[in-house]
């Protein structure tokens, strides 16, 4: 009789336990709620608009993001509690040549277009952004507001007066680099290795005129040599606009600890990235599928529209066929714990790369932005904590830009 009543003990202490928990995981669920709806929340990077063009992905449609939605669309950013994002004209790399430029720009139009029609079509539930003032006075009426960034500066080839012309189209950053070195900087991941030894005199000329438009300078994907003479040339803070700590996760796209340092020095802020957060274990058939159709794609370089589209296809075919363990919310926010004991709970923020391969296992696509800041309250960062890490560190950079252009 008394071993049934101990056993009937455990079992009632261990049910207990499990509703307990249970119920935590609620409270802070609604709680996180609760903060979305009364602060403004942006990430700073998707590349959701290579959905929205061959693809034809509708935003005003809940996609699947495991049938090939997409991570991003209006009814689940409703759903994830997201008021705003970035949305990345983006260009692989290609020769340079006037005549590469030439379809380079074309193509940066096209993307433009593209975003501008989509939020046409979807007035009602989203706006372009162009201010940092136009994020909360849309978030007010109910509205996404949608910002552009311009990933890679390639785009400009060698006429700097086209900065003015994708500002005046919506861009409100560049992403100076991409995976590839281009005529303006080195880059973090060039298998060549760097060109120029950090910016060329085209990039400096790039960030002065950058700073003259108030168009806030990108360094995630640059070399750690043209990090710095990036933050010895401007006159203004700088984003990282998906990046991690290199201290946390070994890799060349994240910022180490002096450059970390240097950003907060800067008063700039770098926005915690889907992508390079842990070390994952091995998936050779993806490894090997990955690098074939690299080759057989010329590594994406000097593709046309319809070579790009058929190698993303394939390349999301690849993820499907081959899953590999995904990093977690948690292993995220480890880097915004080291950046915010390092350098201080102003120079963080969230810029996810959905849609360019950020992806983690319990925020696999916009829908599950909650869990980041249930992840937060969970390890004792506070309300205002957590609104400067959505939106205000970020906000604070745009406005300093923003108020000091000469324009």
């Amino acid at each position: 009789m008394l071993r049934r009543t101990r056993i009937s003990l455990i079992f009632l202490f261990a049910a207990f336990a499990f509703f307990s928990c249970k119920s935590e995981e609620e409270r802070l669920l609604e709680q996180a709620r609760q903060i979305h709806s009364n602060i403004l929340t942006l990430d700073s990077h998707t590349d959701t608009p290579l959905m929205m063009g061959n693809r034809g992905i509708d935003l005003a449609v809940k996609n699947d993001p495991h049938q090939g939605g997409g991570k991003v669309d209006f009814p689940r950013m409703k759903e994830g509690g997201l008021n705003s994002a970035f949305f990345a004209v983006f260009l692989g790399q290609g020769e340079t040549s006037p005549e590469a430029w030439k379809i380079a720009r074309e193509r940066a139009y096209n993307t433009f277009e593209i975003i501008h029609k989509a939020l046409e079509d979807n007035h009602d539930v989203a706006e372009l952004a162009l201010t940092p003032d136009d994020a909360y006075r849309l978030k007010e009426k109910g509205k996404k507001a949608i910002y552009i960034g311009l990933e890679n500066a390639y785009p400009i080839g060698d006429d700097l007066s086209l900065v003015q012309k994708y500002y005046d189209l919506g861009a409100k950053y560049i992403t100076l680099t991409h995976t590839r070195n281009n005529h303006f900087s080195d880059s973090s991941d060039d298998p060549d290795g760097p060109e120029h030894g950090g910016l060329s005199d085209m990039g400096k000329k790039l960030i002065k005129e950058m700073n003259r438009l108030g168009m806030i300078v990108d360094v995630s994907h640059i070399s750690d040599d043209a990090f710095y003479d990036v933050l010895e040339i401007t006159t203004l803070p700088v984003i990282a606009s998906h990046s991690n700590a290199r201290s946390v996760y070994e890799h060349s796209r994240n910022l180490d600890d002096d450059m970390l340092k240097v950003l907060a020095e800067n008063g700039g802020v770098v926005q915690l990235c889907f992508l390079y957060v842990t070390e994952l274990p091995p998936n050779p058939p993806r490894d090997s599928a990955r690098a074939e159709l690299r080759e057989r794609f010329n590594n994406f370089q000097n593709l046309t529209d319809e070579q790009m589209e058929q190698a993303r296809k394939e390349w999301y075919a690849i993820e499907l066929n081959f899953p590999s363990q995904l990093p977690t919310v948690s292993d995220m926010i480890d880097h915004l714990d080291h950046i915010v004991n390092l350098i201080g709970i102003d120079y963080a923020g969230i810029g996810s790369d959905f849609d360019g391969g950020g992806q983690l296992e319990d925020c696999f696509d916009v829908s599950e932005m909650h869990n980041l800041t249930v992840e937060m309250l969970r390890r004792g960062y506070s309300k205002e904590d957590i609104e400067k890490i959505w939106s205000g560190n970020f906000m604070r950079v745009f406005r300093e830009n923003y108020d000091n252009r000469e324009i």
